[in-house]
């Protein structure tokens, strides 16, 4: 909502001072993109906690998955196997 009333009084401000119809419109682009992406950057920062929050439950639960040790054990042993076995 800031950022439309920001487009609203800037265009108003460039109508005052007398700028032509394309400058007026150039501006009013310019400005949309610019408050646009400061909008994002903002939202980024008040979600952050959030999304923090989400990575630590999502690194801590990773850590529980037993399919994935097994798998890693199993590939582990198999590999000392073929290599004990091609020693001699």
């Amino acid at each position: 909502m800031v950022e439309f009333l920001f487009i609203v009084g800037f265009t108003i401000a460039l109508l005052a001072t007398g700028i032509s119809f394309l400058g007026i419109l150039a501006a009013m682009a310019v400005g949309f993109i610019v408050m646009a992406l400061a909008g994002m950057i903002g939202l980024v920062f008040k979600m952050l906690p959030w999304i923090i929050l989400a990575a630590v439950i999502v690194w801590l639960l990773k850590g529980r998955d037993r399919t994935a040790i097994q798998a890693r054990d199993y590939c582990y042993k198999r590999s000392r196997r073929y290599h004990r076995a091609r020693r001699y």
